[in-house]
């Protein structure tokens, strides 16, 4: 099972991916490949793979990636090879994409893979505090940048299975993982 997690920057997805993996048993992440330079709190292959843009450019070319964007002016992709070895080990993979790559993965694998999708929301007043309080001190473009996005992502929100409001982290951390359990209990029930 594949539970897809979006939201725009700064709406919690790493900090809920990593709370999930550590509570529950059997789900593990799926980092994208990227050509951003890691950022401080960045553990390379754990939070994403890092890759120059031309070898990110030679995956595209050689079909490794099942989906790709250029997002906040870099590539984020995700590898066919690792998605299916986790699959082939009967792992339930979360991953935080946005909603491009929601979109394409629902089209390439969503008639052979159980895919459930959550969309994190968070008012845009509370997302411009997160912003400006990250570690990684994004610069007042930074923050523009993915504050304009917030409208197109929530333009997206239709194609979701689950739109939860995260303004308790928490909460929105038990009500996804109840989610998960429920989801993987059906996966394989025919009606």
């Amino acid at each position: 099972m594949l539970v897809l997690l979006s939201g725009v920057s700064g709406a919690g997805k790493d900090t809920i991916k990593n709370q999930l993996i550590q509570r529950m048993e059997n789900v593990e992440s799926l980092p994208s490949f990227t050509d951003r330079a890691p950022r401080n709190n960045d553990i390379p292959g754990k939070t994403y793979n890092f890759v120059t843009t031309e070898e990110f450019q030679r995956m595209i070319k050689e079909g490794e990636l099942y989906e790709y964007s250029i997002h906040h002016e870099h590539y984020y992709g995700t590898s066919k090879k690792l998605l299916n070895e986790k699959i082939q080990n009967g792992k339930i993979i979360v991953k935080d994409i946005e909603v491009n790559g929601v979109e394409n993965l629902l089209e390439l694998l969503g008639k052979e893979l159980k895919i459930v999708t959550i969309f994190l929301r968070v008012p845009k007043d509370e997302l411009e505090r997160r912003l400006r309080n990250r570690e990684d001190k994004p610069s007042e473009a930074e923050i523009a940048l993915r504050l304009g996005r917030l409208e197109y992502e929530e333009s997206k929100m239709e194609m979701y299975d689950y739109v939860i409001k995260n303004n308790d982290l928490e909460k929105t951390i038990q009500i996804i993982q109840s989610i998960i359990e429920n989801e993987n209990k059906t996966q394989n029930v025919e009606f």
